[in-house]
């Protein structure tokens, strides 16, 4: 059996190394730590939140009354110290924190938030906004009876910020704890390369950004004492789509950091040190590693990525592989080359991805159609969400109340059955008039085959576009086989999701069934038929673009 004593020399020595390290990190020219409604300063490791009962020269409270609450109970809190959690600020008015700014550039700011009862105040149904830099940044923060941490991340170029809660009518605001500290450059992206087909750069360095997910891949969780920024890094296992496919790893020791551009306060070694994998045994085998995350639509992501190869060798291939954001290819990345065929040495990449109407956003590594290399690896990954033209991060504005849905829903219904039976009256009016006109020469009309938008909507695609949509007719991308040929998900350049059927030379159907199938669904427009949405025959090509059911197909619900 060991000695007590022997494990506490150890446990404290490591301690002390850990304080000594994160005490050598970075140290922000603009650091408050607030602790709201506290009358004394409280230690969090090596970080002191202050007390804000009173103004100091550096930093101001404007508010009309002011209230302290504190609560006996516990906080429930995951991962920060629940003590943090046991005082908070009440604001029944307008109220305004300003800070005195000594180094102007990318800041962050963390809004601390736990609803508890004080007195006559439920927090939990405190409704109120919060805003800086004419940038709203969030509304009705707080989620149950958990603790939440907003983090957001601001170009401040004044020597002041002001942080202001405005509570709604007949309502208040509240705030636990409160960070606002300078960063370092390379640790938000200043520019990210679009997805698409382009690969423009888009500038971010204007921008409020907001964290919508940091994680650590390796399923590991990487705690804010134990990087050097005091960021959060939670475990990928949540977000794996398919926990078979991966498998995760962890060589810390292997992470080099001398000699690159890549430093700690961009992600810490014990996110570089870890992964998320997964090996080809069959190199005809295509498959991908993909994650996915709940995000707000509407609205433009910024995507960072953390790459270290930890598992090869100096006589093994390296790591090679193709990224994906949803659907869209952001490209192949060579790591040998990008950090000089250096072991160990971490690399990030940044993308950029337009705004959509889907609540989900997946992210996506896989093989590489340009080379085959056996490894395929995830280290980190940042998503932050960017505001939108009029300055918001919120989203409360776009989403309506239970019984504007219903409103909304009933007057749909309506107006659908309205459209109907208009369109069912001028459909038997025009039927009635061709009936009364003489057939000329005979034969059926033909769609005509040159033009770009016709009369019954169905548009005539350029090839060019087809081939953005569908990432060059992507294997990745094909959702179907048939005789007529292969069938590919696509995203038009408005971000509609279609179905693009592409026929081949060795297809048994020709360009008479190629104009029949045109014909015929454009006449015919039904709920329970897929939309016709446009055709290419450019270059000879015979594709067909139909509306993409995102559901799969009967054959599929009925069949399994």
């Amino acid at each position: 059996m060991e000695n007590p004593g022997n494990f506490r020399l150890v446990f404290g020595i490591s301690f002390l190394y850990c304080l000594l390290y994160l005490s050598l990190g970075f140290n922000p020219v603009d650091n408050y730590l607030i602790d709201c409604g506290s009358f004394k300063n409280r230690s969090i490791g090596v970080r002191e939140f202050v007390a804000d009962n009173t103004n100091t020269s550096s930093h101001t409270l404007s508010t009309p009354e002011h209230i302290f609450a504190n609560s006996s109970s516990n906080s429930i809190s995951l991962y920060y110290d629940s003590t943090l959690y046991q005082t908070a600020r009440i604001f029944n008015g307008p109220s305004h924190y300003s800070f005195s700014i000594k180094e102007q550039g990318r800041h962050w700011i963390r809004l601390h938030f736990f609803p508890f009862v004080f007195q006559k105040y439920d927090m939990s149904k405190a409704k109120f906004s919060v805003s800086a830099q004419n940038f709203s940044l969030t509304r009705e923060p707080q989620s149950g009876n958990v603790s939440v941490v907003k983090e957001y991340c601001l170009n401040i170029t004044s020597n002041n910020l002001v942080l202001s809660f405005i509570p709604d009518s007949k309502s208040f605001a509240f705030i636990n704890a409160l960070e606002v500290l300078s960063i370092p450059e390379n640790v938000v992206p200043e520019e990210a390369k679009t997805v698409d087909r382009k690969g423009d750069k888009k500038s971010l360095r204007e921008l409020a950004l907001e964290t919508v997910a940091r994680v650590d891949m390796g399923n590991s969780t990487v705690l804010p004492q134990n990087d050097t920024l005091w960021r959060l890094w939670v475990s990928d296992d949540s977000y794996l789509i398919d926990k078979n496919l991966g498998s995760f790893v962890s060589n810390v020791s292997a992470v080099n950091f001398t000699g690159g551009l890549v430093t700690e306060d961009v992600a810490p070694a014990s996110v570089y040190g870890t992964a998320t994998r997964f090996i080809l045994d069959d190199p005809n085998l295509n498959a991908n590693l993909t994650w996915s995350f709940d995000v707000d639509p509407g609205f433009d992501y910024a995507v960072r990525l953390h790459f270290c190869d930890i598992v090869s060798n100096s006589t093994q291939q390296g790591v090679f592989l193709q990224i994906f954001i949803n659907t869209h290819s952001a490209g192949h990345l060579d790591l040998g080359s990008q950090t000089s065929h250096v072991l160990g040495a971490p690399y990030f990449m940044d993308v950029y991805t337009r705004a959509s109407a889907s609540r989900k956003l997946n992210v996506s590594v896989g093989s590489s159609n340009i080379a085959n290399f056996p490894s395929v690896i995830l280290n980190g990954l940042e998503i932050m969400k960017i505001n939108n033209d009029k300055g918001r991060l919120d989203v409360s504005e776009v989403v309506p109340s239970r019984t504007s849905k219903t409103t909304l829903i009933v007057g749909v219904a309506v107006g659908l059955f309205v459209f109907v039976v208009l369109a069912a009256l001028v459909f038997l009016f025009c039927q009635r008039r061709r009936r009364r006109k003489p057939d000329s020469g005979g034969r059926g009309q033909n769609i005509p085959m040159t033009g770009s938008v016709y009369s019954n909507g169905t548009a005539r695609f350029p090839f060019i576009e087809l081939v953005e949509a569908t990432d060059n007719f992507s294997e990745n991308l094909v959702i179907g086989v048939g005789g007529f040929g292969k069938v590919y998900k696509g995203v038009l350049r408005d971000e509609t999701e279609v179905a693009v059927k592409r026929g081949t030379p060795q297809s048994s159907q020709g360009l008479v069934e190629f104009r029949t199938e045109i014909e015929m669904l454009s006449q015919f427009r039904h709920r329970h038929l897929v939309s016709l949405i446009g055709y290419c025959d450019e270059n000879n090509e015979m594709i067909i673009i139909y509306e993409y059911m995102e559901n799969g197909t009967l054959k599929n619900h009925l069949y399994g």
